[in-house]
């Protein structure tokens, strides 16, 4: 079934160890028609911050109970390169935003994830 992502919008983030945040908005790649980050509202747990979450850790939808969950702890997504999300993102904010979560760069290949050819969600 095909599901459009504003679907998605106000979607509760699980990560590993409790609630996070929810889904704001998309970070979409216009030149490879893929979604390259989800953008977290963490509320006042985190100082109204908002942060990138990459497909790299998303699992499975939950539908059902409108929640999004990703293998990241509170922790992690606390101690994340911050960002502005007002501004577009440049490539060395995304080798900092990547290198902290240990995720290879998806530019690069001529596949849609560089060299990776897709992402391989968490379950």
């Amino acid at each position: 079934m095909l599901r459009s992502v504003n679907g998605l919008d106000g979607f509760k983030i699980a990560a590993a160890d409790g609630h996070i945040g929810k889904v704001k908005a998309f970070y979409f790649d216009d030149e490879a028609w893929v979604i390259r980050y989800v953008v977290a509202d963490c509320g006042a747990w985190l100082g109204n911050r908002e942060v990138l979450v990459s497909p790299y850790s998303i699992g499975t939808l939950d539908w059902s109970r409108l929640m999004l969950p990703v293998a990241l702890t509170k922790e992690q997504i606390r101690s994340s390169p911050g960002i502005d999300t007002d501004k577009p993102i440049s490539r060395q904010y995304e080798r900092s935003h990547l290198g902290y979560y240990g995720y290879p760069y998806y530019w690069g290949g001529h596949r849609v994830c560089g060299a990776y050819g897709t992402i391989q969600a968490h379950s």
